[in-house]
Formats: C-alpha cells, sequence, structure tokens
C-alpha cells in the first residue's frame, strides 16, 4: 500500500507528477485527504493550503476515533466498517472516513448515543429510517458542519441496531456481527457489494482490501463464516477485483476457499421469493425538545395513509407514504393531538 499504488487506482500517470495525482483525487470528497497523508510520507514539497487541509482531515478522523471510544463506553456502541479499516493503514497513511458508523446492541444504546451526539454537538440534520420486520430495525445518521463547511466534509455519524442491513431481498439483515476484528472488517467490505448497482470496487475499498492481505486469516475458518453471514459471492468478487490492482496475500487462500460455498448460495437467494418489507425514511416533521426517558421510537397511524415516528430527538412521517400537503397536514394535526394529550418530555 503505497503512492505507486495510488497512481495506478486513480489512473494517474506518475510522470505527470504528484498534483496531478492530487487533481484526480479532488473527484472524491475525501480521497485527497488519502493522497495528501501519502504524499507527505514520500517527502513531497508542498505548501501550507495544503498541509491545513490534511491537518483538518486528521483532527476529523481523531474526532471520530474518540467519539468512538466515548460512546462505546457510554452506550455501548461499537464502531464498524471504516474506523476498524483504518487501523489496518499503513502508520501515516489516513484512510477517508465518509462516517463514523456504529452498531449500538439495542434501540434504547441508538438512542441514548444520538442524545449525547445532539446534546454535545451543533447538529443540523437529523435523517431517520425503518427496516426490517419482526424485529424492527433502527437507523439514524446525524449530521454537523465541519470547521469550514464549504471546503471540508460535514461530520456525518450513522448509527444502527443491525450490524449488517442485508438487500432488502435474498439477504436478510443480520444484526450482530461477531468475528475476529479482520474478519469483520472483511465481512463489512462484502456488505458494501450488495447495495446500489454492482461497479467494481473504488480506490479506498481496493486499498482496504490491500491492508487485510497480512492479517492472519484461516481461509477455511473465514470462508466458512463469510457463507454463514451470505457474503461469499460478494467476498468473492470483491477478491477477484482486487487480485486485478495487487497481491491478496493471504486473502488468496481466502479466495480459493470460498468456491464451493458459491453455488449453495446462489441456490438459496433463487429459492427466495417472498419480498421483505421495504426500508421506511422519515421525512422530519419537527425537532423536539429531547426526550430524555424515551427509550425507543413511537410508531403512530393517526390515518390509514399516514405513519408517523416519534424519537427522542424529532418527530417524523414516515416513507413510502408521499409527503402531500394532505398528508402533512394530518400529521401535524395528529401531533398536535398527542402534545395535547400526553407529555412528551417523558
Amino acid at each position: 500500500m503505497n503512492t505507486a499504488l495510488l497512481y495506478r487506482l486513480l489512473g494517474a500517470d506518475p510522470a505527470a507528477g504528484p498534483a496531478e495525482l492530487l487533481h484526480r483525487a479532488r473527484t472524491g470528497r475525501h480521497l485527497p485527504h488519502l493522497v495528501l497523508s501519502a504524499l507527505v510520507r514520500d517527502g513531497v514539497r508542498m505548501g501550507e493550503p495544503a498541509r491545513a487541509e490534511l491537518h483538518r482531515a486528521r483532527d476529523r478522523a481523531d474526532a471520530y476515533a474518540r467519539l468512538a471510544d466515548r460512546l462505546a463506553t457510554s452506550t455501548g456502541v461499537r464502531a464498524i466498517r471504516g474506523l476498524p479499516l483504518a487501523g489496518y493503514y499503513p502508520a501515516g497513511l489516513l484512510r477517508p472516513l465518509e462516517s463514523l458508523d456504529l452498531v449500538a446492541p439495542d434501540e434504547a444504546a441508538l438512542w441514548q448515543a444520538v442524545i449525547r451526539l445532539v446534546t454535545d454537538r451543533p447538529v443540523e440534520r437529523i435523517e431517520v429510517s425503518l427496516f426490517g420486520d419482526r424485529p424492527r430495525h433502527t437507523a439514524v445518521t446525524v449530521h454537523w458542519p465541519a470547521e469550514d463547511p464549504l471546503v471540508d466534509p460535514w461530520f456525518r455519524v450513522h448509527l444502527t441496531t443491525a450490524a449488517l442491513p442485508g438487500d432488502g431481498s435474498a439477504v436478510p439483515v443480520r444484526p450482530f456481527l461477531v468475528a475476529d476484528a479482520h474478519v469483520e472488517c472483511l465481512i463489512a467490505l462484502a456488505e458494501t457489494r450488495l447495495h446500489g448497482p454492482v461497479l467494481p470496487p473504488g480506490p479506498v475499498t481496493l486499498l482496504d482490501v490491500a491492508g487485510l492481505t497480512r492479517q492472519p486469516f484461516e481461509p477455511a475458518e473465514t470462508a466458512a463464516v463469510l457463507a454463514a453471514y451470505r457474503l461469499a459471492p460478494e467476498a468473492a468478487d470483491l477478491l477477484d477485483h482486487a487480485a486485478d490492482h495487487l497481491p491478496l496475500g493471504r486473502l488468496a487462500a481466502v479466495r480459493a476457499a470460498l468456491d464451493p460455498e458459491l453455488d449453495a448460495e446462489h441456490r438459496r437467494r433463487a429459492g427466495v421469493r417472498a419480498r421483505r418489507a421495504p426500508a421506511r425514511r422519515g421525512t422530519l416533521l419537527r425537532r423536539t425538545v429531547i426526550r430524555h426517558t424515551w427509550d425507543r421510537a413511537r410508531l403512530l397511524t393517526p390515518a390509514p395513509d399516514t405513519a408517523l415516528l416519534l424519537t427522542p430527538v424529532a418527530d417524523y412521517l414516515l416513507d413510502p407514504t408521499p409527503a402531500t400537503p394532505r398528508t402533512r397536514a394530518t400529521a401535524l394535526r395528529a401531533l398536535h393531538h398527542w402534545d395535547a394529550h400526553h407529555d412528551t418530555h417523558c
């Protein structure tokens, strides 16, 4: 994992120099921070603006790490995906952290963490969605501005009660992620291949794989764990793409061990007919005074086509209900009725 690999992954000509590499990285919001950290490691000359940009990015990553530690101690949530993967990067090389991803042991812990974030930080947006069915799971994303909100990405913390949300169809929600830390990271990378169009993995994902290549994977055991989490095809696809760009090291044996698992998972998915309930996203109706004693959100249905989610920090109209003026008016009347008949602070 070095600057030469970055040139290859970003399609930049080394002869064009580091300025061209950084220019290519500007196509992503966080990639410049990775490139700048690599150039500093190489002793490349840079001016104060570039150094300041990298300094702010390092401060952001450090803030995420401190926040994850504090929330783990106070609420029991733990970091998954990006922050743990950053620990496998070489010293000095900054993994881009688009968000801090946290999984909570239950809904009460999730809302405790959200309340702490809203209380301690200038949170401007709170996004909520429900997914899964019996049990229902909750995902919350909070956003607050960076020191320079025009230049730097905003802070974003994503919390969920399910470590692996699945694809809403053949791959179910898997609430718990329990494995060795490096295996969990590989599982998390494979899970990302379930979502959105099937495109080749981007530079950061490939660098994540590079960071895992020297970890002590037990091939047969790792393949069995990936199969148990229903991710053998995605893990194989990810490693096949990565092999086109970098040596897989110990992951090469994991890829070979996945072969016997692929047909079984494809057959299982082909036999899944019932589509699960789609995710329901919340449209913000109002922020509220924090309801400190609530440990769960409350679902109300004031009309057949109107569903409301009242949370400890804000109230929402749930999609897929269209947020028409009529449904919004119905929702607001229901909230006013709720306010009149309940102590919303408790």
